[in-house]
């Protein structure tokens, strides 16, 4: 299938640590319950998976985000816990309880009767990819997404969701030869997925190792990095339309394992708000070796819904690690979320919730009126309410009425706690 030619690259260029004139933008969970659209599309829809399996529905949702924000990528709507569900395991949702499985894995059977899902069972998956790129019509580029193999593992032992994942540890613990076997088929599975999604139009794809940071020191490595390791040897290395496709590996809590993370075969690393930014540049984005990581991410969420302006001065080491991330020699090569402008020099914002952030200039020569994020008078003129406000303030600065956009570094936010 041919696709439109690509208007706004800033995203993918980032990935592959090239200049960019700003800093991109884009949201986990970017769509969601804080759209008023999302929540009168899901109705319709009647559950989370009809939303996601229904084809229309899951691209709907996806451009939403897009008409309100202006943002730099798509990620695809869907769920992580797809793959499992193909294998077998019943996915529901409840209402106030989120994901279920009816089938969890927990015996040596129930191991061995998992298998690499027939992927025709994700068809709805990789359907609405392909009708997501096309509907995009070249306006930002597409991410896809699967959960890795060891978060995959604690939704099909525990069976839903964990406050300290007893019953995937004892079986990681215990039986660890079982765990292997899970994790395997779980990496095959997982790299299977990522690339039908590339095949079907997927511009990037990213590895969410949501519970990673759940692991001890040495399990982490060995549970967890070697089978996100296996996913990313497996996948394609070019989409449909020819280009070359960045790989992202996200993990919450990774913090203490970046050096480790650095030698995965992929072009980006995502870090939570619990990480030194500088630090972590230090560690995976410096040099000009193959193995140099773009970084994206280390935004609190919070940042973004929380307008605590009292709290601007408690930006702590954070701001101190953001302003000499900034001004690092090589920070052209080595970072390039953090990449100047042709013509701009760095700028720096406090956030609302005191963070120091460090990000790139580019002037807008449209009034500041007209820079407000969103678009409410569009969504009133279609009849859909407002959404709450996300306070975005920190990256529009107004100047004699013009004004000058200074994003947050990459505000891919690593929000588990969703907006």
């Amino acid at each position: 299938m041919p696709f439109a030619p690509l208007q706004n690259d800033t995203f993918l260029r980032a990935c592959w640590r090239q200049a960019t004139d700003h800093t991109p933008v884009w949201l986990m969970r970017q769509a969601g319950r804080y759209l008023p659209e999302y929540v009168a599309t899901r109705a319709k829809a009647g559950s989370f998976m009809g939303l996601a399996t229904n084809v229309d529905y899951a691209t709907e949702v996806t451009l939403q985000p897009l008409a309100r924000y202006p943002l730099d990528a798509a990620i695809l709507f869907s769920d992580i816990l797809t793959v499992p569900d193909a294998m077998g395991l019943g996915l529901s949702f409840e209402a106030g309880e989120g994901p279920r499985f009816a089938h969890p894995v927990r015996d040596e059977a129930a191991v061995a009767a998992l298998e690499v899902p027939d992927m025709a069972r994700l068809r709805y998956v990789f359907d609405a990819v392909a009708s997501i790129r096309k509907a995009l019509a070249g306006r930002v580029p597409l991410i896809g997404f699967s959960g890795s193999p060891w978060t995959l593992a604690c939704y099909m032992v525990e069976g839903a969701g964990s406050s300290d994942y007893r019953l995937v540890k004892s079986m990681l613990y215990g039986r660890p030869d079982l765990m292997h076997r899970l994790l395997a088929v779980n990496a095959d599975s997982v790299a299977a997925y990522l690339n039908a999604q590339i095949d079907a139009g997927a511009q990037a794809v990213m590895v969410f190792d949501s519970w990673g940071g759940v692991l001890a020191d040495g399990a982490f490595q060995e549970f967890s990095l070697a089978y996100t390791a296996r996913v990313l040897a497996g996948l394609k290395r070019n989409g449909a339309d020819g280009q070359p496709v960045p790989r992202i590996v996200f993990t919450k809590g990774g913090g203490p394992w970046l050096e480790a993370m650095r030698e995965l075969d992929c072009e980006v690393l995502g870090v939570d708000w619990t990480v030194n930014l500088s630090a972590a540049r230090r560690l995976v984005g410096e040099g000009s070796d193959a193995k140099a990581k773009a970084l994206q991410g280390n935004i609190d969420p919070q940042c973004a819904v929380r307008a605590a302006r009292a709290d601007r001065g408690r930006s702590g080491e954070g701001a101190a690690g953001f302003r000499q991330a900034a001004h690092q020699p090589r920070c052209q090569r080595s970072h390039p979320h953090l990449q100047p402008g042709p013509r701009h020099q760095p700028v720096h914002a406090a956030g609302p919730c005191g963070c120091a952030r460090a990000g790139r200039a580019r002037t807008i020569t449209r009034p500041a009126q007209k820079l407000k994020i969103g678009n409410e008078a569009a969504g009133a003129q279609r009849g859909v309410p407002a959404p709450p406000k996300i306070d975005l303030q920190p990256f529009v600065k107004h100047k004699n009425g013009v004004g000058t956009r200074t994003y947050a570094q990459n505000t891919c936010c690593t929000a588990q706690d969703y907006l």
